[in-house]
């Protein structure tokens, strides 16, 4: 099979499409034809030299964690799926690939409503932000600042919390400040004096923050929230332990991520998709993840 993988650490140039074994399943474990693999921030963290907790990495080394495509092989002892079956899903890295290998309680029925590329990048960023503002115990009636709103986890954290009734602050640059509008939020800029343009835009307070972004902003939700055990971060895990705030882990399941499949699929939730790259353009789309800047997902398309 074609899949895209590293040799050495390093910046998005090691990457290379490359002809690698196609893998097997192997008892309860599903094989999916890819359709669409989501690139993440924590590809390039990969890529730079982070290993996920538990998983041992050898090169050459195929990262990405989303995917979405057809079943095309069966382990044994596996129910509930056919050849041919429509999924989306995840794993822990492998995805950058035209096949994929996934336990088959980390897949599940593709809506028909999702596009391939929607289906493909929702698991990491929706998981992530529904699993946030559940630690965050965000409920209607609360205001809820979002830094980085703009972002993959951020646009899905807007939209999430706004569907639980609350009010929602975004931070972002101005040039998508129209865009969070849409989604449901309160849009901020970025920068010097961050605090009291968020204070001018909520002057009931702010009662939870969901850092996706930067230290800074992080900072600046902490002095804003009354309870630090309500401000949480899944990118400036570096400051948590400096400011006393929360380090928010995704806990990924089948059941979170088909929930979040039928809310976009029924309208409630709208995943961007800022760029759709074959999947030999990988080196372009960490690049482009490299700048920390952005609107939405980038997905790689095996086919």
């Amino acid at each position: 099979m074609k899949a895209v993988a590293f040799r050495a650490f390093g910046g998005p140039e090691v990457l290379e499409l490359m002809e690698l074994p196609t893998p097997e399943p192997g008892p309860g474990e599903v094989r999916v034809r890819v359709k669409a693999a989501g690139a993440q921030p924590t590809d390039c963290a990969v890529r730079q030299g982070w290993s996920p907790p538990g998983f041992t990495l050898a090169f050459p080394h195929v990262t990405g964690g989303d995917f979405a495509g057809v079943v095309d092989a069966l382990g044994t002892g596996v129910t509930g799926f056919s050849p041919g079956d429509e999924v989306l899903g995840y794993r822990t890295q492998l995805t950058y690939a035209e096949y994929v290998v996934a336990p088959a309680d980390q897949i599940v029925p593709k809506p028909p409503a999702l596009s391939w590329e929607v289906a493909g990048c929702l698991s990491a960023s929706g998981q992530t932000a529904h699993t946030a503002l559940e630690d965050l115990g965000v409920s209607a009636g609360e205001t809820v600042l979002v830094n980085g709103a703009a972002g993959g986890v951020g646009t899905l954290a807007v939209q999430l919390a706004a569907a639980r009734g609350a009010k929602v602050i975004g931070t972002a640059r101005e040039e998508n400040h129209a865009y969070l509008r849409e989604l449901g939020a309160v849009p901020v800029a970025y920068g010097a004096g961050l605090a009291g343009r968020v204070r001018a835009a909520a002057p009931e307070g702010v009662a939870a923050a969901l850092d996706t972004a930067s230290a800074e902003g992080l900072r600046v939700a902490a002095g804003l929230v009354g309870d630090r055990n309500r401000v949480g971060t899944v990118f400036a895990y570096d400051a948590c332990a400096e400011l006393g705030v929360r380090w928010l882990r995704s806990r990924r399941s089948a059941r979170r991520l088909a929930e979040l499949a039928a809310l976009v699929a029924d309208g409630t939730l709208t995943v961007h998709i800022r760029e759709a790259l074959p999947l030999a353009r990988a080196a372009e789309a960490h690049r482009e993840l490299d700048t920390g800047h952005g609107r939405g997902k980038i997905v790689l398309l095996p086919d």
